[in-house]
């Protein structure tokens, strides 16, 4: 049975279990997190959360994007989250090359793409943090931290 196919079959036991046809859209908890789509991540897990109560967004590097940004508006403009966690973690991917290596490993169609590499997490964790801060369109009440968090222990800590 290849990937697709477990995750089917896992849904539909989910499925035949699933009891929260009446969770709200708009989070429990007023958060919203950015953090990267690394496998080793679970941040629901490693922050204590459960199905509602906070609003998660994964991308490459958990970087300050301008999609991730998009949904962090909407999360805090209209749907009322009023804290962000920004999290990088060790050991990512995104410092495994630059920007000319990944272009030049896909061609020329990626010529114009930024992957938005990593050099430091801690400073990447800083200027995303810096990014969001700084949109015209985030409210100003916005409480915007930086962490990293450790892929070997399982441990935050805090850098802005």
């Amino acid at each position: 049975m290849n990937s697709v196919d477990q995750a089917i079959e896992a849904n539909r036991a989910y499925a035949d279990r699933f009891d929260m046809a009446d969770a709200p859209s708009r989070p429990n908890k007023p958060l919203v997190v950015l953090t990267c789509i690394d496998a080793r991540l679970h941040p629901e897990a490693f922050l204590g959360l459960g199905v509602g109560d906070a609003h998660v967004v994964r991308n490459a590097g958990g970087r300050a994007s301008d999609d991730a940004l998009r949904s962090i508006v909407i999360s805090a403009q209209i749907l009322g989250t009023r804290e962000c966690m920004v999290i990088h973690h060790t050991d990512c991917g995104m410092l495994t090359f630059t920007n000319e290596a990944a272009r030049e490993m896909l061609g020329p169609a990626a010529t114009d793409v930024d992957f938005m590499p990593i050099t430091d997490v801690e400073e990447s964790t800083r200027e995303d943090v810096a990014t969001i801060r700084a949109n015209p369109l985030m409210p100003d009440d916005l409480a915007v931290s930086g962490w990293v968090y450790d892929v070997k222990t399982g441990r935050l800590s805090s850098v802005v």
